[in-house]
């Protein structure tokens, strides 16, 4: 019991860990609760600076839930693991290192908690996030469908009953969080990704 608790607390510790708040502040010194959609997380990164700091963002918020998840998961076990991987994605929404405010919605690291807990799911979840992204170009549509096929994932690959309620949690949470998006998405104002740079005029005449 103990131990849990020890891990629960590293869990929460590692989620407050705002990444991506953190990564703008260095190279960029800016803030980037002031830049796009205001939030710390990775996709927000990605949208107004680019991969070179939104990869790195996405990658460390990712492990930031992996790493505490699977040690509790190893040492104690599922239930562990579980309340780990909660705590974990508290500390990514409410984090402790920016003085409890807002964080972020908690996507990437509760993926890395799937991955540290039950692979399969994480691994299925993450394929659905890059068919559903690459047919909507919106990370919040990609990240909502996610979060809802998990707890099916869970229960089709046979993860005791501690997994698919984690699962239902998560998509409840992550679905909760983007309560601003599904408005957005409703009045078609919602921010989607290109992939490629449009040509600016000049450029184009130019050519």
């Amino acid at each position: 019991m103990i131990l849990t608790l020890v891990l629960i607390a590293a869990g929460y510790v590692a989620g407050s860990m705002p990444w991506g708040y953190w990564l703008v502040r260095i190279f960029r010194r800016e803030d980037i609760r002031t830049k796009g959609s205001g939030n710390i997380g990775a996709t927000n990164v990605m949208r107004v600076y680019g991969w070179k700091l939104g990869l790195p963002a996405m990658v460390l918020d990712v492990m930031k839930g992996f790493v505490p998840v699977l040690v509790a998961t190893q040492l104690v076990g599922y239930g562990s693991g579980v309340l780990v991987g909660v705590a974990a994605m508290f500390g990514h929404w409410r984090p402790l290192f920016l003085r409890f405010s807002k964080g972020g919605k908690t996507v990437a690291t509760a993926g890395g908690a799937f991955l540290g807990l039950a692979p399969l799911v994480g691994l299925a979840g993450l394929g659905v996030w890059l068919v559903v992204f690459a047919a909507t170009r919106y990370a919040s549509v990609a990240s909502m469908v996610t979060a809802v096929s998990l707890p099916l994932w869970a229960w089709l690959f046979g993860y005791p009953w501690p997994v698919i309620a984690f699962a239902g949690f998560a998509a409840v949470a992550v679905v909760f969080l983007h309560r601003a998006n599904i408005q957005r998405l409703r009045h078609g104002e919602e921010h989607r990704f290109h992939l490629r740079r449009k040509r600016t005029p000049t450029a184009s005449a130019s050519l």
